[in-house]
Order: structure tokens, then sequence, then C-alpha cells
């Protein structure tokens, strides 16, 4: 594999392991006070194009589960990446 393929394919895989933490901590800072927060709200506007997705899939009673369904998938593919890699 090329140098340049080889380090595009590691760095774009950091920084989707950083987006997947931000991910886990908006899911994490919704349930708290927090939320009403600036700092909140950047991050949701970072995660929300992709959680957006599956909002609404999966919801029992007033708690929405498809933000760990969104986690699941990005992290198998992020597993597959990484094994590219």
């Amino acid at each position: 594999m090329p140098d340049f393929i080889y380090y595009l394919l590691k760095y774009s895989y950091q920084v989707l392991t950083v987006y997947f933490y931000i991910m886990i901590a908006t899911i994490i800072l919704s349930w708290t006070p927090i939320r009403n927060s600036k700092i909140y709200l950047i991050l949701e506007k970072i995660t929300s194009p992709y959680l957006k997705i599956f909002r609404g899939w999966i919801v029992i009673g007033m708690v929405d589960f498809t933000p760990m369904l969104g986690l699941i998938i990005f992290q198998v593919l992020l597993t597959i990446m990484g094994r590219a890699i």
C-alpha cells in the first residue's frame, strides 16, 4: 500500500475514533442537566448529522435507544477500518 494512502487511512481512523468518543459523551450528557449547557449544544451539533439518521427507530416509552444502534454500527465500521490498516 502506498504511504500516502496508508497515512490517509490511519489519520481518518484516528479522527473517526475521536468522533466515536464524542458521540458517547453526547449521549451520556443528554441524560443529565448539563444538556442545557453550551458545551452540550456544540457536541450535539458535531454528532447530530450521523445520529439523526437513526433517531426514532427503537423507542421504548420515552427513551430512544437508537443512538446505541448508531454507536454499534459505527464501532463495527471502525473495527473493519482498523483491521484494513
